[in-house]
């Protein structure tokens, strides 16, 4: 009898504990890759980095689709370099701490991947896999959907 028991709850413990053990791992969600109006410009690279059980620091996020790689945030700055103006300006960035079972999400207008020599193979519609390095522990490989310069961003 208790055998029975046993068996019908062992698939919602697998499930449970499963569940649990990925919260506990990095992840990244809605990847994917602007090519440039102009192909010898940069591509833009986007996702949404989902954090583990730890806090981590961010270090680069590279494509061997592309010569190198640059994080990168915008910024509006207006007159002297104050932060409230209209003119969007990037600034370089070294690395980013995601915290334990946070998210930092790389969109238009904010966070986001310089992508410098990408090329030629690489065509709209296509994938291309980044690899998201952090300080410590093997890189994160995520595959990114590719669009055109003027399309439509697939999230």
């Amino acid at each position: 009898m208790h055998f029975r028991r046993f068996l019908r709850a062992a698939p919602l413990v697998a499930l449970a504990l499963a569940g649990c053990n990925h919260a506990d791992r990095l992840s990244a969600t809605h990847a994917w890759v602007r090519l440039a109006a102009i192909s010898a410009n940069p591509a833009a690279a986007y996702l949404t980095l989902h954090g583990g059980g730890e806090n981590v620091r961010l270090v680069a996020i590279d494509s061997d689709a592309a010569g190198s790689s640059e994080l990168h945030q915008s910024m509006k700055t207006g007159p002297g370099g104050a932060m409230t103006g209209a003119m969007t300006g990037m600034q370089r960035l070294d690395g980013l701490d995601l915290p334990a079972h946070g998210t930092i999400a790389f969109a238009p207008g904010g966070y986001h991947v310089m992508l410098f020599g990408v090329g030629p193979q690489v065509k709209p519609g296509g994938h291309i896999t980044l690899a998201v390095r952090f300080e410590k522990g093997q890189p994160l490989q995520v595959v990114a959907k590719v669009v055109g310069a003027g399309d439509a961003a697939p999230y």
